[in-house]
Formats: C-alpha cells, structure tokens, sequence
C-alpha cells in the first residue's frame, strides 16, 4: 500500500491536522453559521491518531452543544480490499430537536439502536422524519463528505473506498453517492422485490407495530425504519447484516437498488 494512515499519525502535528481536515466538508461551517450567529461560532476540531494504528478519529463540535458533536468520522485502511474504509460518519445538525434514541429508559446506551431500542423515541424520530439511528437531522453534507474522502484517498495513493452500512437507507444513499456492493446486493435487490405490492415485506405491513405501516414500502425511510423493527426475520426469515460496500474515486457505479425511489 503506498502510504499508511499510521505514518500520518506520525507526522508533526501541523502536518497530520492539515492532512485529516481534508476529510471535513468546507460547507460544514458555512452552513452552520446559516443557522446561528455566524461572528462567534468557533468549531471545536479533535482526534484520535494512534501511531500504532491505521486508523483516525476526526471529531467537530461546537462550544453551545458539547453533547453531540456536529461532524464525527472514523477512517482506517482496509488491506483485504487495499482501501480507504469509512467505519463510522455522522453529521448533526445541532440546531434541531434531538431525540434519545441512542439511550434506552434506563439511560443504558443502545448503540443508535442497534442493541437494544428506545421505542418511544423512536417513534418521535420517525415522526419527525428522520430514519434509524438518527438522533438529529443531518446537515445534507453526505454528498460533500464523499468528495472529502475521494480526495483523502487519493493524498494516500489509494484508489477506491470501503464501507459496511449500518442501515438500510444508509446503503440507499451511498448507492446515490456511487457506491456499489462487494457482499450484500442480492439482499438488497431482494428486499426490493419483496417490498414490491404482494411480496412477503409488503403483506408484513400489516399495523403491528408504528413501524410497519401499510405504505412504508414507498419510501426510502419507511422501508428502512420496517426493518430496523425487524421485519425481514419475521418475513423472510433473516436478519439485515450490513452489505459491504465500495467504490472507485472519481467513478459513479450507476447501482439502484430501489428504482423510483422517495427518500
């Protein structure tokens, strides 16, 4: 591989900073003084560099809001598949409600729901219009943020990326952003099919749960929040296990898995 992110992490600070802020989206604080008060806002950029290790953990805040923060990203070397992998991205917009779907009544943390589930909140988030995992809408900088790790690979000599999507609609929008699948397409392809007007998903939708409304299967979101409550295992007899994804930087690989799709 020719270059490593634990010799980034090695480099003098200066140096090692300016490499990983390629990874932030310029619009991050542009469209965040939209919002405020744009003569103070003042980010809060951290990291975690292990020297050791090939991987980064980039993190933004800012002063009013040190709870969540506004921009977190994991990156790491994926040697199997010579690659750029992305393990983690979120992008809060901290200016809007929040919703406690990452802690559970007891104040035990869910993993975004992964683990265990806040189900009141939840519903609030869904109703709200968010999808799983989300505790805040975003900030509509996915898009961006792709063309930032396009860029980081290719400082590295590295030409494509990798990602396991934790959730549904995750994989929908990196397929929009590029992406296409090196495990996991003939699921998602199926899924499609079985959302489909007399598929075993679309007679699932039978009001058993909020999650599982009848017209869910319209919409990327709805689609996504089913089978967080785990329809697929009640359908079809599986679990969703996140796809493995990738893409070739500067190359759009045209997969869609759910054509006319509504977000």
């Amino acid at each position: 591989m020719p270059f490593s992110l634990a010799a980034i992490n090695s480099l003098p600070k200066p140096i090692r900073d300016s490499l990983y802020r390629n990874l932030i989206p310029k619009e991050l604080e542009e469209t965040l003084s939209s919002k405020l008060y744009p003569s103070s806002l003042k980010l809060e950029v951290k990291g975690k560099f292990p020297v050791d290790e090939n991987l980064a953990l980039i993190e933004v805040k800012v002063p009013f809001e040190q709870r969540d923060p506004v921009f977190l990203c994991q990156v790491s070397l994926d040697e199997t598949f010579k690659s750029v992998s992305l393990d983690f991205i979120l992008i809060n917009d901290v200016t809007q409600m929040r919703f406690n779907i990452d802690v559970d009544e007891k104040g035990q943390d869910t993993f975004l729901g992964l683990r265990s589930r806040n189900i009141k909140e939840e519903i609030k988030a869904m109703e709200a219009g968010l999808a799983p995992g989300m505790i805040r809408p975003g900030l509509k900088l996915l898009r961006r943020f792709v063309g930032c790790l396009e860029s980081f690979a290719s400082i590295l000599g590295i030409d494509s990326i990798t990602l396991e999507p934790l959730f549904y609609h995750t994989a929908i929008l990196f397929e929009r952003y590029g992406f296409t699948y090196l495990k996991g397409l003939k699921t998602m392809l199926e899924i499609n099919r079985e959302f489909e007007p007399g598929g075993k998903l679309f007679q699932a939708l039978d009001g058993s749960s909020p999650f599982r409304r009848q017209g869910m299967h319209l919409t990327v979101r709805g689609r996504s929040w089913a089978i967080h409550d785990g329809i697929l295992e009640d359908a079809l007899g599986k679990i969703w296990e996140p796809p493995k994804m990738y893409k070739r930087v500067s190359k759009h690989h045209g997969i869609n898995t759910f054509p006319n799709q509504v977000y």
